[in-house]
C-alpha cells in the first residue's frame, strides 16, 4: 500500500513539475511571440505631448490658441500632491509598489468577469496607470486579449526604463478627461476655471472620475452619475489614507458645480490669423499645432479697437451715402405667426457684427417702425435714424429724400439694427457695407503693428486686405518720388513747371496725357507747393527727369514695391502694393530714413520658457536684471537699424 502511494505521490509530483515547465514554456511563447514588432517604448523618455500654443497681446491678455488637443503640461513636481493621490486612490493604488502588472488586481477583475458572464456587461480591466500609458501612447483602444498582453509586457518594460513619477507625469498631462480637455491642468480650467494649486479635495476627486468614461460623468448632463463616482474616488482617497474620513465626509457634502471657464480673449481675428501665417510658415504645422509656443504678440487692445470702430464708421459711411439696398428677410404673415421663434429660425447675414441685431417690423407709421426681437423684446426706429436710408439708383443716383418711415420699411421686413445712445428702446437702421478696406496702425521706429483690421468682418470674409490685397496707392506713392528728387540735386524751393504733359506711349497706343485734379495748371511752382497740393503734372515732370530707375529704386529701398516697372505711370500710383508695406515706408519716413521690417510678434517662447525668437534682437550687456534704481547709469541700446534715406532729405 505504501509503495502505491509513494508512485502515486511521485506521479503527482512529476505532473506538476511538467505542467510547471509547459506553464513557463508558454508563458516564454507568448512573451515571445507577443513581443515582436512592439513599439519602441525607449521614446517616452523624451516624449513631449501636443501642448495648446497660446498668443497673448501686448499688455498680456489672450489673444488667440491654437491646437488640435487642448492641453497644458504641467510637470510631475507641480502637480499638487493630492491631485496624484486621487488619481492613484482611483485607478491604481498599487503604483508605487507594482511593477507595471498588478497581478492580484488582474485576479479580482477575473472572479468579476466570471461572475458576469452571461449579464452583458462589459468585462472590466485591471489595467495599471502604466499599461494605461503603454496603450494611450503605444497601443491602440482595441478589446482583445492580444492588446492586453502586449500592454503588460510594455507595462513591465517601461517601469524598468522610467520612473514612476515620469509614468506619472505622461498620464496626467495625457489622458482625456471630456469637454476637449487633454490632461488635468486643461480639465481644470475646462470644469472649474481654476489652475491646479487652486482646486479643492473634492475638484481633485472629480477630475480623477474622468478617466474610466468622461462623457458618462459630465456635471451638468449626468450630474447624479458625476456625483456618486466622484464621492466614490473621496471614499477610496479615505480608504488608501491620503484624506481623514472626517475629511472625506465633508468634501462628499460638496455640490458638483461646473464653472463655465471665462476667457477674456482679445478680439482681433485678422491680427491673430496673421501671426497663426507666421507661426506655421517658420515652424511648422505640427509645432504652431501641438509645440506649446507662447507668443508675445505687438497689438494693442485700446488701439485695436479703436481701429475696428474707425475703419467700420468710415465704411459705413461711405456705403450709407450709397442709398439703401433693402430688408435682409421678410416674414409673411406678422399677426397670425409666432414672429420671435420666427425670427429666431432666420440666420444672421454673414458679416453682421456682433453689436447689430436682428429684428422684424411689427408696424410702421410716418415717423416711427416698431420693431420686434428674438427674445420677444420690442423697441422702435425713429425716422431720423433712418433718413440715410434713399433707395439706391443705378448709375450711382439715389431716390428722393426720406420724410416717411414709409418709404423705407413695411411690416414684416427682417432688418438689422444698432442700439441708438439716445434711448434703451431706440435703434438704428444698418445695412453690411458692399465696400471694404483695411487700417494699420504701427510704431514707426520699432516697425510693431500696434492695430490691423483687415476688412469688415472676419466672419464675413477671411481676406486680409491690410496684408494679401494689392491696391494702387495713388498719389500716397508721390512723396517717394520727390524724395528721389530732393536727393538728386533739387530743394524744396526749386520751381518745376505745373502745365500740360504729353508722351508717346508707342506705335498705335496714343498719347499719355496726365492732368491735375483740378484740371487748372499753376505754371513754375515751388516742390514744396507741389507735393503739398498733390500736383500730377509736377510729379510726373520730377520722375520724368530724374529717371524712374531712381524712382524704382527708392520704391524698392522703402518696401513699396521690390520691383515697380520703369513705367513714367507709377509716379503716380498706378503699380500695386499693400497697405502694410505702404505703412512701412511711411514709417521710415516718420522715424528720419531708417528701415523697419514690420512685425505682429514681439517674441516666442517654447514649451520650456526659452526664447526662441525675439524681434528686438538687439544686446544690451548694460542692461543686467536689476529692476531697482541704484544711481546706475542708463543702459545705452545700440541702434542698428540701416539709414536708407539722409534724415535732412527726408524731413524735408
Amino acid at each position: 500500500m505504501m509503495r502505491w502511494l509513494y508512485y502515486m505521490f511521485l506521479g503527482i509530483l512529476s505532473l506538476g513539475l511538467l505542467g510547471i515547465i509547459v506553464g513557463i514554456i508558454s508563458i516564454v511563447g507568448i512573451v515571445s511571440y507577443y513581443s515582436r514588432d512592439l513599439p519602441d517604448y525607449e521614446q517616452l523618455k523624451v516624449y513631449e505631448p501636443p501642448v495648446t500654443t497660446r498668443v497673448h497681446a501686448g499688455d498680456g491678455r489672450l489673444l488667440d490658441e491654437f491646437s488640435q488637443q487642448n492641453r497644458v503640461f504641467v510637470p510631475i513636481d507641480v502637480i499638487p500632491y493630492q491631485l496624484k493621490n486621487a488619481f492613484i486612490a482611483a485607478e491604481d493604488q498599487n503604483f508605487y509598489d507594482h511593477k507595471g502588472v498588478d497581478l492580484l488586481a488582474i485576479a479580482r477583475a477575473m472572479v468579476t468577469n466570471v461572475k458576469n458572464i452571461g449579464s452583458g456587461r462589459r468585462p472590466i480591466g485591471a489595467s495599471t496607470i502604466t499599461q494605461q500609458v503603454a496603450k494611450n501612447f503605444l497601443l491602440s483602444n482595441e478589446v482583445s486579449y492580444e492588446r492586453k498582453v502586449k500592454e503588460a509586457i510594455l507595462a513591465y518594460r517601461m517601469e524598468e526604463a522610467l520612473s514612476k513619477d515620469r509614468l506619472l507625469e505622461l498620464y496626467l498631462n495625457e489622458i482625456y478627461l471630456g469637454g476637449g480637455a487633454y490632461g488635468v491642468a486643461a480639465a481644470s480650467m475646462r470644469y472649474f476655471d481654476k489652475s491646479l494649486e487652486q482646486l479643492e479635495i473634492d475638484e481633485m476627486a472629480y477630475l480623477a472620475a474622468l478617466p474610466k468614461a468622461p462623457n458618462n460623468y459630465h456635471p451638468v448632463r449626468n450630474h447624479d452619475a458625476a456625483l456618486n463616482r466622484r464621492n466614490w474616488v473621496i471614499d477610496r482617497m479615505a480608504d488608501e489614507g491620503f484624506i481623514a474620513q472626517a475629511q472625506a465626509d465633508i468634501f462628499k457634502l460638496r455640490p458638483l458645480e461646473m464653472i463655465e471657464h471665462t476667457n477674456e480673449q482679445i478680439q482681433a481675428p485678422y491680427f491673430a490669423e496673421e501671426i497663426r501665417r507666421e507661426l506655421e510658415s517658420r515652424y511648422g504645422r505640427d509645432s504652431l499645432y501641438g509645440g506649446g509656443l507662447s507668443v508675445r504678440s505687438t497689438v494693442n487692445p485700446d488701439l485695436q479697437q479703436i481701429a475696428i470702430k474707425t475703419l467700420r464708421d468710415g465704411l459705413m459711411a461711405y456705403d450709407k451715402r450709397h442709398g439703401w439696398r433693402g430688408a435682409v428677410n421678410y416674414i409673411e404673415d406678422i399677426n397670425g405667426s409666432d414672429w420671435a421663434a420666427t425670427l429666431s429660425e432666420i440666420a444672421a447675414p454673414r458679416g453682421m457684427i456682433d453689436e447689430w441685431s436682428l429684428s422684424v417690423v411689427l408696424s410702421v407709421s410716418e415717423e416711427i417702425a416698431e420693431i420686434g426681437f428674438k427674445d420677444g423684446s420690442q423697441g422702435q426706429i425713429l425716422l431720423k435714424d433712418l433718413s440715410w436710408a434713399r433707395e439706391a439708383l443705378e448709375k450711382g443716383y439715389l431716390g428722393d429724400k426720406i420724410t416717411s418711415v414709409h418709404q423705407v420699411l413695411k411690416r414684416g421686413d427682417v432688418v438689422m439694427v444698432a442700439r441708438s445712445s439716445d434711448s434703451a428702446v431706440q435703434y438704428k437702421l444698418q445695412q453690411i457695407p458692399l465696400i471694404q478696406g483695411a487700417i494699420v496702425a504701427m510704431d514707426p521706429h520699432t516697425g510693431r503693428v500696434l492695430a490691423m483690421q483687415g476688412g469688415w468682418n472676419y466672419s464675413g470674409s477671411e481676406f486680409n486686405r491690410a496684408t494679401q490685397a494689392k491696391r494702387q496707392p495713388g498719389s500716397a506713392f508721390k512723396p517717394f518720388v520727390y524724395l528721389s528728387a530732393l536727393d538728386n540735386g533739387f530743394t524744396p524751393a526749386t520751381l518745376v513747371l505745373d502745365a500740360p504733359f504729353v508722351m508717346e506711349q508707342g506705335p498705335g497706343l496714343g498719347k499719355w496725357s496726365p492732368s491735375n485734379y483740378s484740371n487748372v495748371y499753376y505754371g513754375p511752382t515751388p516742390i514744396r507747393i507741389g507735393i503739398e497740393k498733390s500736383r500730377n503734372l509736377m510729379t510726373v515732370r520730377l520722375a520724368d527727369f530724374v529717371g524712374m530707375d531712381t524712382v524704382s529704386d527708392y520704391a524698392r529701398k522703402f518696401g513699396v514695391d521690390e520691383n515697380m516697372p520703369r513705367l513714367l505711370a507709377n509716379a503716380l500710383g498706378s503699380g500695386e502694393t499693400t497697405l502694410i508695406r505702404l505703412t512701412t515706408a511711411y514709417g521710415m519716413l516718420v522715424n528720419g530714413g531708417k528701415e523697419i521690417t514690420p512685425t505682429f510678434i514681439d517674441r516666442i517662447q517654447d514649451r520650456r520658457g526659452d526664447t526662441i525668437y525675439r524681434h528686438d534682437d538687439r544686446s544690451c550687456p548694460d542692461c543686467g536684471n536689476r529692476v531697482r534704481w541704484l544711481e546706475q547709469n542708463v543702459p545705452e541700446v545700440p541702434d542698428t537699424r540701416e539709414r536708407i534715406a539722409g534724415p535732412k532729405t527726408v524731413y524735408q
